[in-house]
């Protein structure tokens, strides 16, 4: 099932034009979802990953069953502190990755630009 874009997701052409004259380029115009990594990951990498959210559900699933089961709300905030901690582990794993492919390819390629949005996505996963 195809989803609706917002206003947002959607540019008009007029806003693309734009955007090119500012220098940016129609490609940076595709929704974040819809973005893709110019080197992809390797197997083994993909594989870690996956195995990192895998057992993160794990434990969401545990959470859910502990409040099913009306558990002690102090060892249920200890399980939810354990998958915060987690998650931004991952969160640290796929920055480090990001750093040392995506920026790294950028800047060789001359956009300096790409400076800009890692700090801002080091200051979103804090």
């Amino acid at each position: 099932m195809k989803r609706e874009q917002t206003d947002e997701e959607v540019r008009q052409p007029e806003e693309i034009g734009q955007a090119e004259e500012m220098g940016q380029d129609a490609a940076d115009d595709v929704c974040a979802c819809c973005r893709h990594k110019n080197t992809p990951r390797d197997a083994a990498e993909q594989k870690k990953l996956t195995s990192r959210i895998n057992r993160m559900i794990g434990q969401l699933n545990g959470i859910r069953n502990m409040i099913d089961d009306n558990r002690y709300c102090g060892d249920i905030l200890i399980q939810i502190g354990a998958v915060e901690s987690a998650l931004q582990g991952l969160g640290y794993q796929i920055l480090q990755e990001h750093m040392e492919t995506c920026v790294v390819e950028q800047v060789k390629q001359g956009n300096t630009a790409i400076m800009t949005e890692a700090v801002e996505l080091m200051k979103k996963i804090k």
